[in-house]
């Protein structure tokens, strides 16, 4: 799951970031309209969260101009302007959710996955593939009925290649979805971690490389 965050305060841009990164979520941070287009142009979100006022600049305007085009990404403001006008305003223009300053990490985290969960919504709560049990809702993994401890990214690898079964997806779709603008493409990160999810899976294997292509999810038998 990838997230972008619109915060011109440093501080507060860098501790959501954290707050998100920490959940295993890929995070890109900006700081300003201009830099939210590039990113928004050139990535792919599950949801992004934006400071009301970036400056001088309402964000209400840019968000009502992007949904004119067809834009559907999720959308949470997060501004001190609370008030109920300010909440209808944010919902008018196109936002999907309004969380005001301040606000608890742990509501924000469950808000950004809430909405990135409606806006992936045709996705089946709980895949299986083979004997494998991947449960969106809970965040649980089970294989043959045994409860797997899996970490957040490993998670988000897992379920998109499970979304994917008998599909092969490459090493820069993977990072593209499920790590931010930090990951090297040229690293290892990609591999390291399947192999931790293939250790962990157990046998037979479930995770097949594909060479020069990326990685498939197939049933065994």
């Amino acid at each position: 799951m990838r997230v972008l965050v619109v915060e011109d305060d440093d501080n507060l841009r860098a501790a959501v970031g954290a707050v998100l990164r920490a959940d295993g979520l890929a995070v890109d941070l900006v700081g300003d309209l201009v830099e939210a287009d590039l990113a928004i142009t050139v990535s792919e979100y599950d949801c992004v969260v934006f400071d009301r006022m970036l400056g001088a600049n309402d964000s209400l305007g840019y968000i009502a101009a992007k949904r004119a085009t067809g834009w559907t990404t999720p959308v949470l403001f997060l501004t001190a302007r609370d008030t109920v006008a300010d909440r209808l305003a944010g919902f008018d223009h196109g936002g999907d959710d309004y969380l005001g300053k301040p606000f608890e990490a742990s509501e924000l985290l469950a808000r950004v996955r809430s909405l990135a969960r409606r806006a992936g919504s045709a996705r089946p709560t709980v895949v299986m593939v083979g004997d494998l049990r991947i449960d969106r809702a809970r965040r649980e993994v089970r294989r043959a009925g045994v409860l797997l401890s899996l970490t957040s990214k490993e998670f988000a690898v897992l379920e998109l290649l499970a979304h994917r079964p008998d599909q092969v997806t490459s090493r820069s779709c993977l990072i593209e979805k499920c790590w931010d603008e930090m990951a090297d493409p040229e690293s290892n990160v990609v591999d390291a971690l399947i192999a931790r999810l293939r250790r962990k899976l157990g046998t037979p294997a479930l995770i097949h490389t594909v060479r020069g292509e990326g990685f498939r999810l197939e049933p065994v038998g």
